[in-house]
């Protein structure tokens, strides 16, 4: 019995511990905190089932992907390339819109997410071009690995960036990180930088001139003033294609604007503000909570919060759990940042340890995006808490992406044991 657990949980022990650490919190925290589903719908226990469904779900993945030998996700890399471009597309042409963008793929039975693949699915093609480019020498990088890497990641990025800015930006930055882990000449990486900064300084002149509040745009603007989530609808049809292109710059542009008028302002009127409202609310909710917070289930802004249990779900963190609480949670992800560096370290090839860091710095990266909104330390972007919010992709993929690092560790470990010398 005990050789068949052992079995099932296979691979570093480290990333089972804040795997299991990370499900439990987000069991408890996601129940605690879907008090307005449950009061729409009348069901308490039903936002608990599903979202314990979807973590099972990914568990199962998870166990699946982990005793996949890694040699095969290279061969995988082109189907899932094929998967990833088609949806984007499919998504942005006839996707269903929340909240003023095309995110979703709506299938019999569920809805389907094509960014949370496309991130694996780029990741794991960066790591198989900066592999196969190493200088048998030991330089670094070939010159030509970052013009084969952009020609993949880019196209994704913008399809990615037209509805989900945040999640491009993220993908891209962890892209970036791939390239300066696998050597790229130095040359190279600051001429890109250079690039880079150059075209984000013509995007704010672009949104800046160009956003404007349509009477979509004015509904949707006063929805999230007063924390109601819009309906998904299809997208609409009739909007020429510069419509298309534009309709989320006035997001971008408010999200920028607004960020600082918070400041400087009476108690009694930030209670009552309608402006930056979930930010209100999450500061609400931190400020209230002490060192060891109110307990699990005594919140009281998951009631304002239409997403606490999403995108804001750290700040119903801190105000049940306090301080020591959100400690914890940032230690389980610097944990297993560290454990997943110490696995690529094992590695003998190049390929399974570009793909574990690209992985983790995925995890890692958007845990602090979300977890430094919430704290009101950056604009609000929609990213959701790995392992921990509700979700249904992304769930799913993130757990899939744990049992990717995993099955690296298991070849990693048979690699430690045959270096050791044999004992007389």
């Amino acid at each position: 019995m005990e050789n068949r657990i052992g079995n099932l949980f296979k691979g570093d022990k480290g990333i089972w511990t804040v795997f299991l650490f990370l499900c439990l919190i987000s069991i408890i925290e996601v129940f605690s905190a879907s008090s307005t589903l449950t009061y729409k719908t009348h069901n308490y226990i039903g936002p608990l089932i599903y979202h314990t469904t979807m973590i099972l779900a990914g568990l199962v993945v998870m166990i699946i992907t982990l005793n996949i030998p890694c040699r095969y996700f290279k061969l995988m890399t082109p189907i899932l390339l094929i998967i990833t471009y088609a949806t984007l597309l499919w998504v942005l042409i006839g996707g269903e819109s929340i909240n003023g963008a095309n995110r979703v793929i709506q299938l019999p039975g569920f809805t389907f997410q094509p960014s949370e693949i496309a991130k694996g699915t780029m990741v794991l093609a960066t790591a198989q071009v900066l592999s196969a480019m190493q200088r048998e020498d030991g330089s670094g990088a070939d010159p030509l690995a970052m013009k084969y890497v952009l020609f993949l990641v880019v196209p994704s990025v913008v399809l990615i960036g037209m509805e989900n800015l945040s999640t491009a930006l993220l993908l891209f930055g962890v892209v970036f990180i791939m390239m300066f882990i696998g050597r790229i000449p130095k040359e190279q990486m600051g001429k890109l930088m250079g690039v880079c900064v150059l075209l984000a300084a013509l995007f704010l002149v672009l949104v800046f001139s160009v956003a404007t509040l349509d009477k979509e745009g004015q509904q949707l603007e006063q929805a999230q003033a007063t924390g109601v989530e819009m309906v998904a609808k299809p997208a609409k049809s009739d909007r020429s294609m510069w419509d298309k292109f534009t309709h989320r710059f006035w997001t971008w542009k408010n999200r920028i604007v607004n960020k600082d008028k918070q400041k400087n302002v009476s108690a009694e009127e930030y209670k009552v503000t309608d402006k930056n409202y979930q930010v209100t609310h999450a500061n609400l909710a931190i400020a209230s909570s002490g060192i060891i917070g109110k307990g699990p289930g005594n919140s009281l802004e998951r009631d304002y919060l239409p997403q606490a249990f999403s995108d804001f779900i750290f700040a119903i963190i801190i105000e049940e759990m306090g301080l020591i609480g959100a400690i914890a949670v940032v230690f389980l992800y610097i944990i297993l940042l560290f454990r997943g560096a110490r696995i690529a370290g094992r590695c003998e090839n190049n390929f399974p340890a570009f793909l574990v860091m690209g992985l983790v710095l995925l995890l890692v990266i958007q845990a602090a995006i979300n977890m430094c909104v919430a704290v009101d330390f950056g604009i609000v972007t929609g990213q959701p808490l790995p392992l921990i919010s509700k979700g249904g992709t992304s769930t799913i993929v993130n757990c899939a992406y744990i049992g990717v690092i995993l099955s690296v560790s298991r070849s990693a470990k048979r690699r430690d044991l045959s270096s050791q010398p044999v004992k007389s």
